[in-house]
């Protein structure tokens, strides 16, 4: 299922109770929101072209960022606030996976929106 974002669109490639890929088509100049989800850990791998990852540390006023090019990845741990902005066009993978056997589903927190 493909679904238009502020920053592009967003295809869901695999879903099952552990584990989701989606894979995103980025328009430069845009970022998503600043959120984080409860149960899942978020990654990040950049087939083409260019993003940032920033992520919040917790109880602490540090921002980690993180460029990401082609064949570089990252992750974010649960309960972490993170976004990415989309430097150059990019074509990225986008994994969510839980340790839990939650259901990993709709945990999202947003305290920002994309734009």
């Amino acid at each position: 299922m493909k679904q238009g974002k502020v920053w592009g669109t967003t295809e869901r490639i695999l879903q099952n109770n552990r584990l989701e890929v989606h894979r995103l088509e980025c328009d430069a100049g845009h970022h998503c929101s600043e959120h984080l989800h409860e149960h899942k850990w978020n990654a990040f791998y950049v087939e083409s072209g260019h993003i940032t990852v920033m992520i919040w540390q917790p109880d602490s006023d540090m921002v980690d960022v993180t460029h990401l090019y082609s064949g570089e990845s990252t992750s974010v741990p649960p309960g972490v606030y993170h976004q990415f902005a989309v430097e150059e066009d990019a074509i990225v993978f986008e994994y969510y996976w839980s340790d839990s056997d939650e259901h990993i589903s709709d945990d999202i927190q947003r305290r920002t929106q994309g734009a």
